[in-house]
C-alpha cells in the first residue's frame, strides 16, 4: 500500500477534484481484482463506473469507501490522503455511500429516516440521549425540521414523509435511502447499483434525482455510481470509466465512451447496451463484482 505524495495533504482548494484515486491495484491471493486503475471525480458532477461482470466495480468502490485497502495506490478526498483511514473517517470528511441493498428501519417513517441521519451529522450527542435515555426526547429543532423539509422536496419524498418504509415500494426505499446518505451533508456520494430492481419508471426517477442532487446550488455534491445499466449511466454521467478484468480501459464523456471500440469489444459489441434506452433490470441475481 502507498500514500499520497506529502505535498497533496492539503485542504481542498478551489479546481481540485473532489475524489482522485491513483494506481489502485488490489489482490486477493493469487488474484488481480484491480490493477493500477486511477479516476478522478469533479464537485458537483456525475461521474459512472461500468464494465461488464468481474470487471472490478464493486471492489474499487470498497476501495474508495474505506471497507478495503488497496495493496498499491492512494485514495485522496478533497485533497486529503485517505487511503489509510475508516469508512467512519472518511463520513466525517465527507463521504458517504448507499448500498445494493436498502439497509433500512423497518419501524421508522421517511422522515424519522432522515432526521436520525442528519442528527447524527450535527447533533451526535442528543443522538445518543435519544436512544438510551427517554426523558431526553424532544421535539426537533427548526435548523433539523427546515434540512429535513428541503431533502423530502428534492426527493420528491414530501407525499410520503409520515409512511413506515416497510410499506413502501423499492423505489422509494432507494430514493430514502440515498436521502439518508444527503443527510449526512456529505461532499461525495457512491451509489452502488441503485437501480438494480427497479422498473423503467422509477429508475428514470432516480436518474432525475441524482441529476438535481448535482446541480444543487452552493452544494457541489459529487456522485459516483456503479450500474450495470451502461444505457442509463451515459444518459446521466458527465464522465464514464469503464473497467475490465481489473483495468481501465476507458474514460471520459459519455459520447467518447459510445464511441471507444474497447468499450464495444468489452461488450461483445452489443451496441444497444452503449447506445439504448435504459432497459427495466432483470429480477434474477446479478454478480456485483
Amino acid at each position: 500500500m502507498t500514500s499520497a505524495p506529502s505535498d497533496t495533504n492539503t485542504s481542498a482548494v478551489l479546481g481540485e477534484p473532489a475524489l482522485m484515486a491513483r494506481d489502485i491495484t488490489v489482490h486477493f491471493g493469487g488474484l488481480t481484482a484491480l490493477s493500477q486503475v486511477s479516476i478522478e471525480v469533479q464537485p458537483g458532477s456525475i461521474a459512472g463506473l461500468v464494465g461488464p461482470n468481474g470487471a472490478g466495480k464493486s471492489t474499487l468502490l470498497a476501495v474508495l469507501s474505506g471497507l478495503l485497502r488497496p495493496n498499491h495506490g492512494w485514495v485522496q478526498l478533497r485533497g486529503e490522503d485517505v487511503t489509510n483511514t475508516s469508512c467512519r473517517a472518511r463520513a466525517k470528511k465527507g463521504l458517504a455511500r448507499t448500498f445494493q441493498q436498502p439497509e433500512l428501519f423497518l419501524g421508522l417513517t421517511v422522515r424519522e429516516h432522515l432526521m436520525l441521519a442528519y442528527r447524527a451529522r450535527v447533533a451526535p450527542q442528543r443522538l445518543w440521549r435519544d436512544m438510551f435515555d427517554p426523558r431526553s426526547l424532544l421535539p426537533p429543532s427548526k435548523k433539523e425540521d427546515e434540512r429535513v423539509d428541503q431533502l423530502l422536496e428534492l426527493l420528491r419524498l414530501t407525499r410520503v414523509e409520515k409512511a413506515p418504509v416497510a410499506a413502501l415500494p423499492l423505489g422509494i426505499l432507494r430514493l430514502v435511502e440515498v436521502g439518508r446518505a444527503l443527510a449526512t451533508e456529505p461532499r461525495v456520494l457512491l451509489l452502488d447499483e441503485p437501480l438494480s430492481g427497479l422498473d423503467i419508471k422509477a429508475s428514470e426517477n432516480l436518474l432525475t434525482v441524482f441529476r438535481q442532487i448535482a446541480d444543487q446550488p452552493g452544494r457541489e455534491v459529487s456522485l459516483i455510481m456503479v450500474e450495470h445499466d451502461v444505457a442509463a449511466v451515459l444518459s446521466l454521467s458527465d464522465t464514464v470509466f469503464v473497467l475490465d478484468f481489473g483495468e481501465r480501459i476507458a474514460a471520459g464523456s459519455p459520447e467518447e465512451i459510445r464511441n471507444d471500440p474497447a468499450v464495444r469489444a468489452a461488450y461483445l459489441g452489443d451496441a444497444e447496451s452503449v447506445e439504448g434506452p435504459p432497459a427495466e433490470p432483470s429480477s434474477a441475481g446479478r454478480d456485483s463484482a
